[in-house]
């Protein structure tokens, strides 16, 4: 052993460059190898996600390219026109109660809300042990608000105008920012805090709440007449994949020792 250990250093001190070009193959060696092992062990679930993700960026595409040609503008009048009062576009439809029940809603999806809800999110999971998750977590939500402001600014569609609204709005239409971040913070948030807790039931609540979370908060948006349903659409698809991205990340770096290790199902 000594005399392999002073061949090495000799090796090392006479050709640097060639044994520090070893030792980075090596490394990335390594490094594909447990990537390969960590797919084979998670081959079914890795596999449903990588399908959806990939579906849910071809679906946004989609949908940019359409919204993009005007293609959907019929459709999207009819369906924002369904949600209003034959004889009075102003009135959405149902009591006033109702309304208001649109604006609580979309409120789940507010700056403000997402960002309450994160921290409380951040701090539990930093009661529950798992520091390196919260981090992550906010991680995941800020990547989320960058993304939906770039789009917004890239396509610079402009806020429905058959209807007053019935919220205030300061940016562009296209994608809904409200179904995109409460999509992808609800889902991130819902995946992880399960990833979290070891009873299938409380897994089960979690996802099921974050997914009820986002579907109320995108379909305010429409019924309030400040998003055209498309939107709503894009923006719920982009959320998924980026909430996606984010469980597969999550995965990737628990298998790294980055992120604490998901407890096991009961």
């Amino acid at each position: 052993m000594k005399d392999e250990k002073k061949i090495s250093d000799i090796l090392t001190r006479t050709y640097p460059k060639t044994v520090s070009m070893q030792t980075k193959r090596r490394r990335w060696i390594v490094h594909l190898h447990r990537g390969l092992r960590w797919i084979g062990s998670h081959e079914l679930s890795t596999l449903l996600a990588a399908l959806l993700l990939a579906g849910g960026v071809w679906a946004f595409a989609e949908l940019a390219d359409e919204v993009t040609e005007g293609s959907t503008r019929s459709v999207d009048r009819a369906i924002l026109l369904t949600l209003r009062s034959s004889d009075d576009h102003s009135d959405p439809l149902g009591p006033r109660f109702v309304e208001e029940l649109g604006r609580d809603f979309t409120a789940l999806g507010g700056m403000g809300v997402l960002i309450i809800v994160s921290l409380a999110t951040v701090t539990y999971l930093a009661l529950l042990g798992k520091p390196q998750t919260g981090l992550f977590v906010i991680a995941a939500v800020a990547g989320a608000l960058v993304i939906s402001m770039t789009l917004k600014l890239a396509f610079d569609r402009p806020r429905p105008d058959l209807v007053p609204h019935g919220s205030h709005v300061y940016t562009a239409s296209f994608p809904s920012g409200h179904a995109m971040t409460s999509a992808a913070t609800y889902l991130a948030l819902g995946g992880l805090l399960a990833r979290a807790h070891r009873r299938k039931r409380l897994k089960a609540f979690f996802l099921l709440l974050a997914i009820m979370l986002t579907l109320f908060v995108g379909i305010s948006r429409v019924y309030l007449g400040v998003h055209w349903p498309t939107d709503v659409l894009a923006g719920w698809a982009l959320g998924t994949c980026w909430a996606i991205a984010c469980w597969l990340a999550a995965k990737w770096m628990q298998h790294r020792g980055h992120v604490e290790p998901e407890v096991s199902s009961e």
